[in-house]
């Protein structure tokens, strides 16, 4: 498992339509050469952990344009403490105030990123935290 690719779960939850910045970091991820899995639009907290489990993912990357982050990422922390998926590091970006960030990284939740983040900090990040996860 240590030597496999780092695979990754690009999802967007809720009625956000707004797609462009998940295809463009899921691009990014695979041009890094990870594993990327993207879910396509209208996705459901239980749909994203069901897939997560189904196809082994280290991270779940949620991008959330609509305001409901407060709602999305703790019901993805949810599911996957109740599916004991906790080595799944939940990260992801888009508009989220800073109070938000602080309050979802108290729930478990990793680092969010905003519009704008260079795609290659993300990935040296997810490299940083499966490789950390992986070793314990």
């Amino acid at each position: 498992m240590k030597d496999r690719p780092i695979r990754v779960l690009i999802a967007k939850v809720g009625l956000d339509g707004h797609d462009r910045g998940a295809k463009v970091i899921a691009a990014s991820l695979r041009d890094a050469g990870m594993e990327v899995i993207y879910t396509g639009l209208r996705q459901t907290p239980e749909m994203v952990v069901q897939a997560a489990l189904q196809e082994d993912v280290d991270a779940i990357g949620v991008s959330i344009l609509s305001g409901a982050h407060n709602t999305v990422f703790p019901a993805i922390m949810k599911l996957l403490q109740e599916k004991e998926l906790t080595h799944i590091i939940l990260t992801g970006g888009g508009i989220i105030p800073e109070d938000d960030i602080q309050a979802l990284s108290k729930l478990g939740v990793g680092r969010l990123f905003h519009p704008g983040t260079p795609t290659s900090e993300i990935a040296d990040y997810l490299r940083q935290e499966v490789a950390e996860k992986r070793n314990t």
